[in-house]
């Protein structure tokens, strides 16, 4: 072999290595890519979402139960953390509910909600509590007093007192009163703030009262009493139309207040009245994720009693009833808890695995193609060593000396060198290995027969001299 033969396979070899370093860098790149979309889209999907929920105002129930809630989340909960927007009231709450500006809104259920709200939770039950005075005994009088008003109907041309200044709660006392046969304009209402119980049991000119709150409120059991010293034990006045009002206006309830709920000695009231509730709700957006909601909505009951501890009112979140068609309806992810419907993870991702698999093995195709284009070089240096092989078969079967095959048997050997390089290197595949193996076996067969040619001509050649 000359000098510029070996360099011309040594400048090969370098090339060859070239290559083959590209072709790893390659698909250690492609590798790397691969993990970091798998590693971010892992980060992603189990991160903490955080949804912002809008409640007021400041100092209320709500808020103090919702305040609780977003620190047992943040202390225990690595799925979903919560925000608060502190608001007004409930109306500026589900007002930011219904711009965008919040995931979650805590609102009264006879409020106007956003078009598209739906309810995750029951966060309490507020009911109507509407009393009247029986009077206080004057001085020495041996009769004892009784109630100027018995019934609801009694209330036509009298004053009522309301606990809390939302427009909600005389909204609420006219539909009780138009439902109870009562024109509402017949009836004047004077609302008092929740800090002014004082001042409405002191009021003269009032004849009647009503709260809107949870029965174990301290506020409707304070005002009750306060209108008991002011004026006379309570009538309680049932609401004998709750069930006509839960039809027509399904964002009420009809319900009953047992016996003796806010005082045992004496009861009050002595027996169970009926009455009407309207519930305030945790309400979500329809587009908030049924994932993310059904989170919630574990997460929530999950950590119920350790919120009940620092607010006792959370006690009375309750899960809202599936099978009753209210005028809101109940948000797919919190319906599928209820239910026991909730999708299982293959269920949630399967067509996102299928999807991965098919990437992962367009990915594979196409490494395997850029493997094949990288290294054409190869395999058509290869394909020529073969037909250079193939050449060499003809001149070994026309060879006169024996050195001339062993130059080229020590060609071959470089060749197959060469060819066993690139196929551990991963450069040629297995069926071009194999090619190459036949061709090599007919050279081998070719040096065979004419090696024992040149050796019997020499015998062959004194038979003839004889």
């Amino acid at each position: 072999m000359s000098s510029s033969d070996a360099q011309m396979k040594v400048t090969d070899a370098a090339r060859r290595g070239r290559r083959r370093t590209k072709s790893l860098l390659l698909i250690l790149a492609v590798g790397f890519l691969v993990f970091g979309a798998a590693t971010g889209t892992l980060f992603y999907a189990l991160r903490p979402v955080t949804l912002r929920i809008a409640v007021g105002p400041p100092g209320s129930n709500d808020h103090k139960v919702i305040e609780a809630m977003t620190a047992a989340f943040a202390g225990e909960s690595r799925t979903v953390r919560l925000s608060p927007i502190a608001t007004a009231g409930a109306v500026e709450a589900l007002a930011l509910l219904g711009a965008g500006k919040a995931d979650l809104a805590v609102g009264r259920g006879d409020l106007e909600m956003p078009a598209d709200a739906q309810i995750v939770v029951i966060l309490r039950k507020n009911f109507v509590v509407l009393w009247s005075g029986s009077g206080l005994a004057g001085k020495g009088s041996k009769k004892k007093p009784g109630p100027k008003i018995k019934e609801i109907a009694d209330l036509a041309g009298h004053k009522v007192g309301v606990i809390g200044t939302t427009p909600a709660n005389a909204a609420l006392l006219r539909v009780i009163l138009s439902a109870s046969g009562v024109e509402a304009d017949k009836v004047t209402v004077t609302q008092f703030g929740t800090g002014q119980i004082e001042n409405m049991a002191r009021d003269p000119s009032l004849d009647a009262f009503m709260t809107v709150g949870p029965l174990d409120s301290n506020i409707t059991s304070g005002a009750i009493a306060a209108t008991a010293r002011a004026h006379g034990e309570p009538k309680f006045l049932a609401i004998d139309a709750s069930e006509a009002i839960a039809l027509k206006h399904p964002s009420y309830e009809s319900e009953e207040i047992p016996p003796s709920i806010f005082n045992a000695n004496p009861a009050w009231p002595d027996d169970k009245v009926d009455t009407v509730s309207v519930s305030h709700l945790i309400v979500a957006r329809k587009a908030l994720s049924e994932t993310t909601v059904a989170a919630f909505y574990r997460q929530e009951f999950a950590l119920r009693q350790a919120i009940a501890k620092q607010v006792p009112g959370a006690a009375q979140i309750t899960k809202p009833d599936t099978e009753k068609e209210g005028e809101l309806p109940i948000h797919r992810g919190a319906a599928a808890v209820i239910d026991g419907t909730e999708r299982t993870f293959l269920d949630k991702y399967g067509d996102y695995f299928w999807f991965a698999l098919l990437l992962l093995s367009g990915i594979g195709s196409a490494g395997a193609w850029l493997r094949q284009y990288l290294n054409r070089d190869d395999r058509d240096e290869n394909t020529s060593h073969r037909h250079q092989i193939l050449a060499m078969v003809s001149k070994v079967r026309t060879a006169e000396f024996d050195h001339a095959l062993l130059a080229m048997q020590q060609e071959v050997d470089t060749i197959i060198a060469e060819t066993l390089d690139c196929y551990d290197g991963g450069l040629i595949e297995e069926e071009e290995l194999a090619a190459f193996g036949l061709v090599l076996e007919l050279f081998n067969h070719a040096m065979v027969e004419r090696r024992a040619a040149l050796q019997a001509a020499p015998s062959n050649l004194l038979a003839a001299r004889r």
